[in-house]
């Protein structure tokens, strides 16, 4: 809940004539939004307000000013990420104002809010995950679209892909005059080869009860493949309705379908199966650093939100802790 700082307005005294020129500009010149434009309007008024209340004039202001009236703001209640929308709006106002009236700098030049904490991830439990997945027979249809489904969900829980990479995934690597994989399946090697955040490519083991469901699927994948498709929708792992590759958004609204079915008490999204495979893994593995390369990383600060443990590699990782690895080491 916000509170009553958050959702005070300011003072609606008119604001002086730079900051309603500016307005004007971003409004005629800029093409901003009628509610882009009230978000900054007010935002110019907190610092209106804050200046008055200093005695100083908006020209005189400096960054150790701009400095004080955040923390002011800040101490009133206001959050870090709007004291982040409040330091845009002044510091566009500045970069737009300050060279006209030839200011030596723009004061809110290098003023940061604070960081906002960084919670954890959203991910289902075990307990949750197995209900998704281990739906009734009834419910798992053998129709491809149902099979494709399967295929996918479970992939993405086995291997914590990202959306991006899973629809980008081919049958195999296809590498042709006009196309080339970007990723695709290795059934033999039981992984998948991605290309993931910054063109990293990287290896993800696939587990067992993952690569029965994409056998099943591959099985019935030729019944949704065009008479003369494209290079790119011919190579595609995972197809839509029409022969195409999947999209995005298909996979979303699929998820989510299930999700509802199978009961779960959340809204389920891909990145959710991302979630709970990096947090079920590290629960049982604790290595963080087998998990960071599997989730491709680059920083093992990002992997580190999923736990607060000390961790001590990949295959045996995976094999032993993954709760749908089904090896045995």
């Amino acid at each position: 809940m916000q509170n009553a700082a958050q959702d005070s307005d300011p003072p609606q005294a008119a604001l002086p004539d730079p900051m309603r020129a500016w307005l004007r500009h971003l409004e005629t010149n800029r093409r901003y939004s009628p509610h882009t434009l009230d978000g900054y309007r007010r935002e110019l008024h907190f610092l209106r307000e804050l200046a008055d209340t200093a005695r100083l004039p908006l020209d005189k202001l400096g960054n150790g000013h701009i400095r004080q009236f955040v923390a002011r703001l800040h101490a009133q209640g206001r959050g870090p990420r709007s004291l982040a929308r409040t330091l845009a709006a002044w510091r566009g106002f500045y970069q737009w104002w300050a060279p006209a009236i030839e200011l030596a700098g723009n004061p809110v030049a290098g003023v940061r809010a604070p960081k906002a904490p960084r919670g954890l991830p959203k991910a289902l439990s075990v307990e949750q995950t197995q209900a998704l997945l281990d739906r009734p027979p009834a419910r798992v249809a053998t129709e491809p679209a149902a099979l494709r489904d399967q295929a996918m969900f479970e992939l993405l829980y086995s291997s914590g892909l990202r959306l991006s990479e899973l629809v980008g995934l081919d049958l195999r690597y296809e590498r042709t005059p006009h196309y080339e994989s970007r990723g695709w399946l290795n059934l033999d090697d039981a992984e998948v080869v991605v290309l993931g955040k910054g063109g990293k490519r990287r290896s993800v083991p696939v587990g067992q009860e993952a690569l029965a469901a994409l056998r099943k699927w591959i099985g019935v994948r030729a019944q949704l493949v065009p008479a003369a498709p494209q290079p790119e929708d011919a190579a595609a792992l995972f197809l839509g309705a029409r022969g195409r590759r999947i999209s995005p958004r298909v996979v979303q609204l699929q998820l989510a379908r299930i999700a509802a079915q199978a009961g779960l008490p959340t809204h389920v999204h891909p990145h959710v199966l991302r979630h709970s495979f990096a947090s079920h893994v590290l629960q049982s593995a604790q290595d963080l650093r087998a998990v960071q390369e599997m989730l491709g990383h680059a920083n093992i600060s990002t992997t580190q939100i999923y736990t607060r443990l000390d961790f001590q590699h990949l295959a045996k990782a995976y094999d032993q802790a993954h709760p749908r690895a089904g090896r045995k080491s």
